[in-house]
């Protein structure tokens, strides 16, 4: 979930810098927001891509590509509407020039940039690498859940 967190920052601070905003303490309270959706949504996948390799991970018909990809399928809803709602929310005071907007886009902004790259690590990217560490490091190592 650590590696989450620097791709949902670069999105953060690319549209920061598109917008011209400098840091300050909105910015700064907006990435702290960020970075607990974004690990929000990396749990969601993280537990779901866990569960199919638990059920699915002993059937020896099925390769691991396969058990991957089908937890993680099973996540694309959930992830999509944690992040669109996020940044459908967001817009309006992204947009707003009303009394304290200058404050509120701030606060905003690193939290709708960010959320458009923690997507494209969500669904395209943590799969992979999950699928890598579990290929480097067998079920029976790591024992039972707590």
């Amino acid at each position: 979930l650590v590696v989450t967190l620097p791709l949902a920052l670069t999105g953060s601070v690319w549209l920061l810098f598109a917008l011209h905003y400098n840091l300050s303490v909105a910015v700064g309270v907006g990435m702290i927001a960020l970075l607990g959706v974004s690990v929000e949504t990396g749990v969601i996948m993280l537990a779901y891509l866990e569960s199919a390799w638990r059920e699915r991970g002993a059937d020896s018909e099925r390769s691991p590509l396969e058990v991957i990809e089908e937890g993680a399928v099973q996540r694309v809803r959930p992830v999509l509407m944690t992040a669109t709602a996020t940044v459908l929310g967001l817009l309006p005071i992204l947009a707003g020039s009303g009394t304290g907007s200058e404050v509120m886009s701030r606060l905003a902004a690193p939290m709708v940039g960010g959320m458009l790259t923690t997507i494209v690590f969500t669904l395209l990217v943590l799969p992979v690498v999950y699928l890598l560490w579990r290929q480097r490091v067998p079920l029976e190592s790591l024992g039972e859940p707590r």
